[in-house]
């Protein structure tokens, strides 16, 4: 009697592996070798999280660890209000929806806002989880490439307008962006924006990376007048307090059917991490001097990652303005191949690196063979160690490979 095998639902088969995580089986059997691996690969900052964040941990007054509201603990809440006051965001807490994470916040938003098979416009390189975050939503995303030539700025208005059709309901961006550390301008941002009141859209702004700016200002989505009605705002405290496990994020948006919404889909999930709120809760109070050494920290860090890169032969890329991470083409024909080959054949002086492949950051098939995303969260000794092991990689690579 055969048994006929179950299956597995078509949108599990489709999600997409994890391009900054799926070469970790890899980097534990080098490292089980012997080899250091220098992990070039994933947005982990190595700031310690504020000591302010911990004791407030430690001094968590509750005996039982109680489900939490579904919106957010509004004590979060009206912090949130005051950061973004800081920084000339004017929002009120109704506004303010706390999520588990950014990536929460940003399904939230798809969901809101889209019906399956609908579309939300992206420029790639982007977040390379947005693709999987689509597929749980089941929509679509419809990628505009930008290119490493200049900067990964956006495209012409009137090349964006030729993607937009009857099936899209939002243009969904990143400033500073992961991967490329692009801090797009207030007249790109105006740009979207005019698309979005002339194509009833809505514009998702994935704005994780505010503080990490070295050249230029950050423009909010929820600084340009005029879209109130249809600008998300998709946030996290992971990166600017190097609190990435402590997974609190927020969705901001003046209209209130979409925070709404947003509630319903916070309530089938019961609540965000009750500790980790209270945390941020005195993060939140950190003065703006924490913020100017943390920038000034990581533009060492982008600046020596920069330098380094440059030095190898054939690479192209423009010094990013934002967040930390480079995009940069790699002198290799397969940055797969070479992301795996420098994890299981090769180490110089006993150590490696591991990069982010960038296919993974494109929805559109065969883009970003020779690309790789490069997060300089190494303190810049180690960063030094880390992109002179690359070169060499990269130098040896090619004489092995051809």
């Amino acid at each position: 009697m055969s048994i006929t095998k179950v299956k597995i639902s078509k949108r599990g088969k489709e999600m997409p592996a994890s391009t900054i995580r799926k070469l970790i089986p890899l980097s534990d059997e080098a490292k089980k070798r012997g080899v250091k691996v220098y992990h070039l690969n994933i947005g982990q900052p190595d700031i310690p999280t504020p000591v302010e964040f911990w004791n407030a941990i430690k001094s968590y007054p509750n005996k039982v660890l109680e489900y939490g509201n579904s919106k957010g603990d509004i004590r979060l809440i009206h912090s949130l209000v005051e950061y973004y006051q800081q920084r000339n965001i004017l929002v009120k807490p109704e506004n303010i929806q706390i999520t588990t994470g950014g990536s929460e916040a940003i399904i939230f938003a798809l969901i809101c806002i889209t019906d399956i098979g609908e579309e939300v416009i992206v420029f790639e390189p982007f977040y390379t989880n947005y693709n999987s975050f689509a597929r749980m939503a089941d929509i679509n995303l419809v990628p505009i490439q930008t290119k490493a030539e200049n900067g990964f700025h956006l495209p012409d208005k009137k090349m964006i307008e030729k993607k937009i059709s009857l099936k899209t309901r939002g243009i969904l961006l990143a400033s500073p962006n992961n991967p490329t550390g692009t801090v797009y301008t207030r007249e790109e941002m105006e740009s979207i924006v005019e698309l979005a009141k002339k194509h009833n859209l809505f514009v998702l702004s994935d704005e994780v990376y505010r503080e990490f700016i070295y050249e230029g200002v950050h423009t909010s989505i929820m600084h340009i007048e005029g879209i109130e009605d249809r600008a998300i705002l998709l946030d996290s405290i992971s990166k600017r307090f190097s609190a990435c496990g402590a997974r609190i994020g927020c969705l901001v948006c003046k209209n209130k059917e979409i925070t709404d919404t947003a509630l319903k889909l916070g309530q089938s999930r019961l609540c965000s991490p009750s500790i980790e709120q209270y945390g941020a809760i005195s993060a939140l109070k950190l003065p703006e001097d924490y913020f100017l050494a943390m920038a000034d920290e990581y533009k060492r860090r982008r600046d020596t990652c920069y330098e380094e890169l440059m030095k190898i032969p054939g690479v192209v890329c423009r010094k990013p303005s934002g967040a930390f991470y480079i995009m940069a083409k790699l002198p290799v024909k397969d940055i797969e191949d070479f992301a795996r080959w420098m994890l299981s054949d090769f180490s110089h002086n006993g150590a490696t690196t591991m990069v982010a492949p960038g296919p993974g950051f494109y929805a559109t098939p065969g883009m970003g063979k020779d690309e790789a995303r490069i997060a300089y969260v190494l303190n810049v000794e180690d960063l030094k160690k880390a992109m002179k092991i690359l070169a060499k990689g990269v130098e040896e690579y090619n004489k092995v490979k051809g």
